[in-house]
C-alpha cells in the first residue's frame, strides 16, 4: 500500500465513523428518560421495538468510552457510557448474579439465555468506562464479572452460574469457541483498566489463546472449528462438529495476533495467520463477494437457514484482520485481501442517505426489506470498533 493509499483509506474510514456511524446512534437511540440504548432502528433511525438489549449496554459504553480514550475528551459520549451502564448496574443484574439478555425499556426482565456475553460485555464497558475516568467502582464490577467469566471458561464444572449446557452433556459433551475469544478481547482492555495487576490479564489471554490452539484449531482439516468434543475431538459426523463461523474465526484471529505480537510469540503468530488464510479460503464468496455467515468444513449444506447471508459484523472482522496481518507482516497479500473487502463492503452496507450500515444483506448483496440498521443483535459495537481500529492502524502506517 502506498502512503497516499493509507492516507487516502484512513480519511475514509475516519469520515464514516463520525460523518455516519456514530451520529447516527448518537441522534437516535439514546434513551435520556429511562436509560440505556435502544438498537431496534430501522434504515431511517426510528425505533420499531423499545425492548433494550442486555448485551448493547455494555457495547455502547465500550464504544463511547473508546471514543472518548482515543478521540479527545467530548463529555457527551462519557454521558451517553454512563446512561448505559447506570441502566445495566439498575436492572440486567438478577438475583443470582446473571444478567438479562432482553429487558423492557423500564427494564423489566424480559430474557436470559445460557450464552453469558451480556456479563462479557459489561465487563469491557466498565473496564473501557474505569480507563477514560479512573472510577474504581466501575473497575471493581469489572474485575468480579471477569473473574466469574474466567472461572467458567477454566473450570466448566464449577460454574458459578449454573448455566444449562447446549446440549445434554451426559449424551454429547462439547466446547465452544465463543467464550475463550472474547476473554481474550476482555483481557486486553483489562490490561489497560486494571493495570497493577497486567501481568495477570496476560497470562490468562496466553492460556485462552492455548485453549483455543489445544481444542478448536485443526491443520489436519485447515479449519478452526466453532465447536468440538470436550477434549476437542472433531465431531464430523454432526452439523454441529464441522460447523464452521468465519467471522468468529477471523476476530479470534486479530485478538490472538493483538496478544500474540505484544508478547513476541512467533507460534501464536503462525497460528494466526493460519486461522485467517483459513478462515478467507472458506468464507469469501467467491461469486459474490464478502464473508458467508456460516459453512461446513466438508462443503455439507449448513444447518442455520441464514448460512449464506452477509452480516455486517464478518466483514468488519475481516478488514481488522487483514489491516493487523498486514501492518505486522509487510505482505502485500493482506493488502490485497483488504482493498477486495473494502470494495466490497463499502459499494454494498453503507446507507448514504439516512447514515449507518445495513446489517443484513442477501446472499447477492441486496439488503433484507424492510431494511433495519439495528437489532436486538445489531447496534453501535462491531462497525464502529472496526473503523476506529482501522484508523489507529492507518495511522501508524502513516508514520512508519
Amino acid at each position: 500500500m502506498t502512503h497516499s493509499e493509507i492516507k487516502n483509506y484512513r480519511k475514509i474510514y475516519k469520515d464514516e465513523l463520525f460523518d455516519s456511524v456514530i451520529p447516527f446512534w448518537t441522534k437516535n437511540a439514546i434513551d435520556w428518560e429511562l436509560g440505556g440504548v435502544f438498537t431496534c432502528l430501522d434504515r431511517t433511525g426510528k425505533i420499531y421495538s423499545t425492548d433494550k438489549s442486555g448485551w448493547f449496554q455494555g457495547r455502547c459504553a465500550w464504544t463511547y468510552s473508546h471514543l472518548y480514550n482515543n478521540y479527545g475528551e467530548n463529555e457527551e459520549w462519557l454521558a451517553i457510557a454512563k446512561n448505559c451502564l447506570d441502566f445495566a448496574e439498575k436492572y440486567l443484574i438478577d438475583t443470582d448474579g446473571r444478567m438479562f439478555f432482553q429487558v423492557t425499556k423500564d427494564g423489566k426482565p424480559l430474557r436470559k439465555t445460557r450464552y453469558i456475553f451480556t456479563e462479557a460485555f459489561y465487563v469491557l464497558g466498565n473496564a473501557e468506562y474505569s480507563i477514560a475516568t479512573g472510577d474504581k467502582v466501575a473497575l471493581e464490577r469489572a474485575k468480579k464479572y471477569f473473574n466469574l467469566l474466567a472461572s467458567v471458561c477454566d473450570d466448566p464444572d464449577s460454574d458459578p452460574f449454573k448455566i444449562h449446557p447446549k446440549v445434554y452433556p451426559e449424551t454429547r459433551a462439547m466446547r465452544g469457541l465463543g467464550l475463550p475469544m472474547i476473554l481474550i478481547d476482555i483481557c486486553n482492555t483489562m490490561q489497560q483498566a486494571d493495570s497493577d495487576n497486567a501481568k495477570v490479564y496476560s497470562d490468562k489471554a496466553y492460556g485462552f489463546m492455548k485453549d483455543i490452539i489445544r481444542y478448536h484449531y485443526k491443520e489436519d482439516i485447515k479449519a478452526l472449528l466453532e465447536y468440538v468434543g470436550l477434549n476437542g475431538e472433531f465431531m464430523s459426523e454432526i452439523s454441529a462438529g464441522r460447523h464452521l463461523n468465519p467471522g468468529h474465526a477471523l476476530e479470534a484471529c486479530w485478538f490472538s495476533l493483538r496478544e500474540a505480537v505484544r508478547i513476541g510469540d512467533d507460534e501464536l503468530i503462525k497460528a494466526a495467520i493460519n486461522i485467517y488464510d483459513w478462515s478467507m479460503e472458506c468464507g469469501w464468496d467467491k461469486e459474490y463477494g464478502g464473508i458467508l455467515y456460516f459453512t461446513d468444513v466438508f462443503g455439507y449444506p449448513p444447518e442455520p437457514y441464514e448460512h449464506d447471508m452477509k452480516f455486517w459484523w464478518p466483514q468488519n472482522e475481516a478488514i481488522i484482520a487483514a489491516l493487523m496481518l498486514y501492518k505486522h507482516t509487510g505482505d502485500e497479500r493482506y493488502s490485497k485481501d483488504f482493498k477486495m473487502m473494502h470494495d466490497y463492503t463499502f459499494s454494498h452496507f453503507p446507507d448514504r442517505e439516512y447514515g449507518e450500515w445495513y446489517g443484513y444483506l442477501r446472499r447477492d448483496g441486496k439488503p433484507t426489506q424492510p431494511a433495519s440498521k439495528g437489532t436486538v443483535y445489531k447496534g453501535p459495537f462491531h462497525l464502529p470498533r472496526m473503523l476506529m481500529l482501522a484508523d489507529n492502524i492507518f495511522a501508524e502506517l502513516e508514520n512508519k
